[in-house]
């Protein structure tokens, strides 16, 4: 299938949601997130959302029938896609009662070596204000479909950083434990479902190995472990989370985050497979000192 370079600066989806309670707690509980902050509706201010939690509003837009009509696929045709890459700016929590609006314009179209990787640019603000609440940057790699035309891009994403792998001097590292049935779980919490994440027969029709952990929720178990690591457990310090989804990653794998301090409020962060790949790669996480 081809999508058509053209589709690079088309607007691709818009959705507004009332954020629930239930959603909030059930995405942290999804990733392992047990901080009070994200489960003790009593106190004071409520509950806050998993910074992560963006995924499951960005997910129903760049997977929908105005995306897939922008890029030249039939409404409900098999996605054939993996995430490759989120990089996400949270300029203010996301909390439980928020009317939000999430808005996504297709960025960059272009021809890989593995196949058509389509990035968009997702805004999420809070749809009474329009104060923005998160901007991310995501891209989506179509394995067996082909660019028609040349690349063609209507804006650049941010810069990430030229290494893949943690550069500064005696990086620290943290353990990530998954587990069998955690990309089912991720799937049911998150509301982002995607059968080659929990159907063995969807992911080999698209030449993967078996079913894959979700990218955003390797991502997602970074960011958690980074904000104990680097912002002293406060969430709302986190202001950036951002990386390349390279190699896959198994339910049941036991991960290796390395990560140090770059600069004043910058920590580089990479994600390592049992088997020594690399699952994520030039990460970047911002917090506020």
């Amino acid at each position: 299938m081809a999508i058509p370079a053209s589709a690079a600066g088309r607007e691709s989806g818009c959705a507004t949601v009332t954020v629930s309670t239930r959603q909030l707690m059930a995405y942290a509980a999804g990733i392992g997130a047990t901080d009070e902050c994200y489960f003790d509706d009593l106190r004071e201010g409520g509950i806050l959302g998993h910074p992560a939690f963006c995924v499951s509003l960005e997910w129903p837009v760049v997977s929908g029938a105005e995306y897939q009509a922008a890029i030249g696929r039939a409404p409900g045709a098999p996605r054939g896609a993996i995430h490759v890459l989120q990089d996400s700016r949270f300029h203010r929590p996301i909390r439980a009662g928020a009317q939000v609006v999430t808005r996504a314009r297709i960025a960059q179209v272009r021809q890989t070596g593995a196949g058509a990787l389509v990035t968009s640019c997702v805004e999420t603000l809070d749809s009474a204000s329009g104060t923005p609440l998160v901007s991310s940057w995501t891209g989506a790699m179509f394995l067996r479909d082909t660019v028609d035309g040349g690349p063609a891009t209507h804006a650049e994403p941010p810069d990430l950083r030229p290494d893949a792998e943690v550069a500064v001097p005696g990086p620290a590292r943290i353990l990530l434990e998954t587990v069998p049935g955690l990309a089912h779980r991720y799937s049911e919490c998150a509301a982002i479902w995607n059968p080659i994440h929990t159907e063995r027969a969807a992911a080999r029709a698209i030449g993967l190995p078996g079913i894959i952990l979700h990218g955003t929720c390797t991502w997602a178990l970074a960011g958690q472990a980074l904000v104990h690591a680097a912002a002293g457990g406060e969430p709302r310090r986190l202001k950036r989370l951002a990386g390349r989804f390279r190699g896959m990653v198994f339910p049941g794998d036991r991960l290796e985050l390395d990560y140090g301090r770059s600069a004043p409020g910058v920590w580089q962060f990479a994600v390592r497979t049992p088997r020594g790949e690399l699952a994520i790669t030039h990460g970047v996480a911002e917090v506020d000192e």
